[in-house]
């Protein structure tokens, strides 16, 4: 499962100058070409194959792979990466090697491996599954931004994402240079080598090292994106790619303003469900239903009668407390266990934990609730909604530094609010929720073109089998006109709608029957197939 504790961000780096293409068709089959052949000039890593030593990954296989940091030097600088394998459970009916990664970018698959099967069910059966820590992530040289966990952590908690005023503003442009000279200052060598290209080719020397003469992938948020690049880069390496939470590779690559709007897009379009679905439950399936007029009482919190409302009325309930946030923290609890509650922080809770119906829209609902009751709420119940829904402070440095990796940005970061403005004209905040999540690119030590080996496209899937993709219908930042236009882009794909879906994972009954008969057989559903969702929103 790629919950909202797991998958935190998916679709959040690109351009904000829209890049012009590879030129000619020459010129950018010339530049694939360079790409695959700086690849194939890399010895195959061995990978010794030992059972993992540590308790959560005890079930798993562990091996590391050495790779080049820099692909264009094969004989330079190498890194290890970090590699687990599940293997195939009926070894006699074995198909070969399924490839999967984490989301993000910067979410480690060492970790998402380590909490569940990674593959249940006939899948398990046939196949040996493998996936492994990105370079720049968690055990496959973790970015460092800072000098110790201390510093970082301190840092981390002091952003504002997104800012509310002038002050904000400003500290919120110092703390993305500082950032930006805090990454190159620890990694010099690795910055220019954490493109998604890189990890393609990376995700090439493990599919020879496993010994598979073709790519079996699957990958869902970011790391559908993954499966796009290494698509357009390797196209008849591909036996099978099933993607899903779709990322439009042409808006992720070169167009920002479309990328964050239609992630704000999304962001709206869910929530707008939330309250629906909340008001329609009623409590106490849902803890915000069932309160319609706002009033401040004497100290001048958000409080609410039980009346019963619909979801405008849920909604009009939530812009206010956003406003009442943005005139400053609100305070949940009385006396020494009382917990402050900032508006960056309610906004992010909004976004992500739309992720998760199953387990974030309950907290969201809880968290709402809690900030409306104010000094009579439960700030332990507070602390741990945003406890679990935070991002990690080393996910951070990697999203960043994959993320200014992966694209070019004005050089300006005191830009972004006049940006944030222009984008979110309609009141919404969450475009300058997904804006300000990239405004330490802006001051990034990048080249004015970007990275030499990026690939911004065409993205057009040259291989026998079609892509497999899923999407579903309500998603909050991968949203379905996303996943339209990548399918789009690759041309040979076929996309399965989850019709009622909720969240940002894919994952029900349906969908899995699908991605198994695709990923064993190579059998594509019918053209237009959807699927349900196993249970609705706050279902009991």
């Amino acid at each position: 499962m790629r919950g909202w504790r797991i998958v935190v961000v998916a679709a959040l780096a690109a351009s904000l100058l829209p890049l012009t293409g590879c030129g000619t068709p020459g010129k950018h089959e010339q530049a694939v070409a360079d790409l695959v052949a700086q690849a194939d000039a890399v010895p195959t890593p061995r990978l010794d194959w030992a059972p993992c030593q540590e308790k959560t990954l005890s079930r798993l296989q562990c091996a590391t792979a050495t790779v080049p940091v820099d692909y264009a030097r094969p004989d330079g600088a190498t890194l290890a990466l970090a590699v687990v394998r599940q293997p195939a459970t009926d070894p006699s009916r074995r198909i070969g090697t399924l490839f999967t990664a984490a989301g993000g970018p910067g979410a480690s698959g060492i970790r998402w491996a380590g909490d569940d099967v990674m593959f249940p069910g006939e899948i398990a059966r046939r196949f040996d599954v493998v996936t492994f820590d990105q370079r720049g992530i968690g055990r496959s040289s973790q970015v460092r931004c800072f000098a110790n966990p201390e510093e970082q952590k301190r840092f981390w908690s002091g952003v504002w994402i997104p800012p509310v005023n002038a002050q904000q503003e400003e500290e919120q442009a110092r703390f993305s240079r500082e950032l930006s000279a805090g990454c190159a200052a620890h990694n010099p060598a690795l910055l220019p080598h954490l493109t998604t290209v890189d990890t393609a080719r990376d995700l090439d020397l493990l599919r020879r090292a496993v010994g598979d003469k073709q790519l079996t992938y699957e990958g869902g948020s970011y790391a559908s994106y993954l499966g796009e690049v290494y698509g357009a880069v390797f196209g008849d390496r591909v036996r099978a790619l099933s993607l899903s939470s779709m990322i439009d590779p042409d808006a992720y690559t070169a167009d920002t303003r479309t990328e964050v709007s239609t992630a704000a897009a999304g962001t709206e379009e869910v929530l707008s469900e939330f309250f629906r679905l909340c008001a329609q439950a009623g409590q106490p399936r849902c803890a915000f239903a069932g309160a319609g007029k706002q009033a401040a009482d004497p100290v001048g919190q958000i409080r609410s009668d039980q009346k019963p409302s619909g979801g405008e009325d849920l909604r009009a309930r939530d812009t206010a407390l956003l406003e009442r946030l943005r005139q400053g923290p609100v305070v949940v609890g009385e006396g020494e266990r009382a917990h402050q509650v900032t508006y960056a922080e309610v906004v992010a809770s909004h976004t992500l934990m739309l992720y998760d119906p199953e387990e974030g829209w309950p907290a969201l609902a809880q968290l709402l609730t809690q900030l409306e009751r104010g000094p009579a709420g439960n700030p332990e119940v507070v602390r741990e909604i945003l406890d679990a829904g935070a991002m990690r402070p080393d996910f951070l440095d990697s999203f960043t530094a994959i993320s200014c990796a992966d694209n070019t940005f004005p050089r300006e970061p005191e830009q972004w609010p006049t940006l944030a403005k222009e984008l979110g004209a309609d009141g919404s905040p969450y475009s300058a929720f997904w804006l300000y999540l990239r405004q330490p690119c802006a001051s990034w030590p990048s080249p004015q073109g970007g990275y030499p080996q990026r690939h911004p496209g065409p993205w057009i899937l040259r291989s026998d089998v079609p892509a497999l993709l899923f999407n579903n219908r309500f998603d909050p930042v991968t949203p379905l006109p996303a996943a339209r236009k990548a399918q789009q882009a690759l041309v040979n794909a076929r996309l399965v709608v989850v019709d009622a879906g909720y969240g940002h994972d894919t994952t029900v009954d349906c969908t899995r029957r699908l991605q198994e008969r695709y990923l064993i057989d190579q059998q594509l559903p019918a053209p237009g197939a959807t699927c349900k969702p196993d249970r609705a929103p706050f279902a009991d």
